[in-house]
């Protein structure tokens, strides 16, 4: 997704970072809409998913979704992700998470969307995000529907 922002900044996304649980999944799951929505976004984009896996359930509900699942330790989380979406070059990544420990990946991302969803979020997400939704599905429509992102961060 190439889109000019104006008056805030020029994208290039190619790849879409997703935390986990609390963003993607709700108790461990992700439900078929989340799912289909998945589907639809690997048609644009790569797909990643980045976990300590509280619930040691990813590998398994992931395995036939077009999504690349990098589980870590839980103990640096934070950094473990901030370090993947280094690797990944920071500059053409989206992210989208709900939690203290995707601080880190958020703040270098060129798009960094937080959630505020059932399982809550970390207050201090909303500081940093260029975007913020009470949704999964919300925050995948912004790049479905990218003059979504035109109307919230224009200046």
């Amino acid at each position: 997704m190439k889109i000019n922002i104006p008056g805030y900044k020029k994208l290039n996304i190619d790849k879409i970072i997703f935390d986990y649980n609390g963003t993607l999944a709700v108790k461990g799951k992700i439900d078929s809409s989340t799912k289909s929505k998945l589907i639809e976004l690997s048609k644009n984009y790569e797909l990643y998913i980045l976990t300590s896996d509280t619930y040691k359930t990813v590998e398994k509900i992931c395995e036939n979704l077009p999504v690349k699942v990098h589980t870590f330790n839980g103990d640096n989380a934070s950094i473990s992700k901030r370090d993947i979406v280094l690797e990944l070059n920071p500059d053409t990544c989206a992210c989208i998470g709900n939690g203290r420990n995707d601080m880190e990946m958020l703040k270098i991302a060129a798009l960094s969307v937080g959630i505020i969803g059932q399982e809550g979020a970390y207050g201090k997400i909303v500081n940093i995000s260029d975007i913020c939704v009470t949704s999964i599905l919300d925050s995948m429509d912004l790049f479905i529907y990218t003059d979504r992102l035109i109307a919230d961060l224009r200046g």
